[in-house]
């Protein structure tokens, strides 16, 4: 089963990199941490990311397209990092999530979303459809 584990955004993490020893403490636990996932087999990827004053949002309604600057209001609705997980299940994915070091100066939040499997599509989508979306996988995955 593959997982996206979000770490919620917070106010800290919206102000910047902190240069102080603090942080860079932090930084060193995750790296840790990171280096566990790897060696168990379980991190397929992940990282921080930057600020949303950084980033743009694109909304959509019908053909029309609208580019959104940031920064975005609701810090508790914004992701700060993510990792991509393979577990055997959702109650593995938790129990490594309560292994990692707060990933915040202060209070924090992880989310922990399962992916769509291809298998999860077969009734609704044509054999076709399926197998584009699987040559694709493939491909990405080599």
């Amino acid at each position: 089963m593959k997982v996206m584990v979000l770490v919620k955004a917070t106010e800290d993490s919206e102000a910047g990199l902190d240069p102080s020893p603090e942080f860079a403490q932090l930084l060193e636990k995750m790296g840790k941490f990171n280096e566990e996932l790897v060696a168990a087999g379980i991190m397929l990827g992940g990282d921080g990311l930057k600020p949303s004053k950084d980033g743009k949002r694109v909304a959509f309604d019908g053909k029309s397209r609208s580019v959104i600057d940031g920064p975005f209001a609701e810090t508790r609705e914004l992701v700060a990092g993510y990792w991509l997980w393979e577990v055997k299940d959702m109650a593995e994915a938790v129990e490594w999530v309560k292994r990692c070091p707060n990933p915040m100066p202060g209070p924090s939040e992880i989310e922990i979303r399962p992916l769509y499997e291809l298998s999860d599509f077969e009734e609704m989508g044509t054999p076709e459809a399926l197998k584009r979306h699987e040559d694709l996988r493939k491909s990405l995955e080599r």
